[in-house]
């Protein structure tokens, strides 16, 4: 390939500089903007998911139930195929008071798409682990679980 020495002897026209640097400075800008965003939305997502993990490490209803919307639902299956229930109605009637529970959690991890987000936890016992998929959505500028599926895990 023989390249022509006259490409690399013009000179750069400063009228063609200033429109593409200002493309690449409003690139990069959008781009901090958006990872800000996404930084303050998973921050906000941790927040609603340790409501859910506390809560229910505490047997604290009160704190549980900041994390969902009142129409979330719980999904899994059993012995009996598909069982579907609304999650707050489900941990109001089960949560009973008492000593904290003995298990290890945590957020495995967040996938967000604008204002939906799907996240991975993970809550150990001694003898299984409960691995939950739950779903939130933006619902006036406030992340909530809107449906929870999750496996039970024999050790």
């Amino acid at each position: 390939m023989v390249l022509r020495p006259s490409l690399f002897n013009k000179t750069i026209n400063m009228k063609h500089i200033k429109p593409l640097l200002s493309l690449v400075i409003l690139i990069l800008s959008g781009t901090h903007l958006q990872a800000q965003s996404n930084a303050e939305d998973h921050a906000a997502i941790s927040t609603t998911l340790n409501y859910y993990l506390e809560g229910g490490t505490q047997n604290d209803f009160s704190t549980l139930s900041k994390a969902f919307h009142p129409n979330a639902t719980m999904k899994s299956v059993g012995e009996n195929g598909i069982r579907e229930t609304n999650a707050v109605a489900f941990f109001k009637k089960g949560m009973k008071p008492g000593p904290a529970q003995n298990r290890k959690t945590r957020i495995v991890s967040v996938d967000i798409s604008g204002t939906a987000a799907n996240a991975r936890l993970e809550i150990e016992y001694d003898t299984f682990t409960f691995i939950d998929y739950m779903h939130l959505l933006k619902i006036d500028g406030e992340w909530k679980i809107v449906s929870k599926i999750f496996y039970k895990k024999d050790h």
